[in-house]
């Protein structure tokens, strides 16, 4: 059961690893946190990560480009940057469309 509203936990992904794989809270636990580590130092060194049946999670590198504050109208540089996109997989997008 979710210990928040509509959201899904890491301690809820443990949750279900101990039901399921029979594995203590703890080691439960540890492999949510590990399984997390590493697809962030996969991230943070540039490489992509794709999970087959559920999506990809995919970097881009932005360049300085010029924006502008819609409020005052005022042209600001906006700094080059690293940003990451979810892709679900076909899979996935077929699951919630059956909701």
């Amino acid at each position: 059961m979710s210990r928040s509203v509509n959201t899904l936990t890491r301690a809820d992904l443990a949750e279900t690893i101990n039901r399921k794989m029979g594995f203590s809270r703890a080691e439960s636990l540890d492999l949510v946190e590990a399984i997390l580590a590493h697809m962030c130092d996969a991230m943070s060194d540039g490489q992509n990560v794709k999970i087959s049946g559920f999506g990809s999670f995919i970097l881009r590198d932005k360049k300085e480009r010029i924006g502008r504050n819609p409020k005052t109208g005022v042209e600001v540089p906006i700094t080059p940057r690293r940003v990451m996109t979810f892709r679900a997989s076909q899979l996935l997008k077929e699951r919630i469309a059956k909701g």
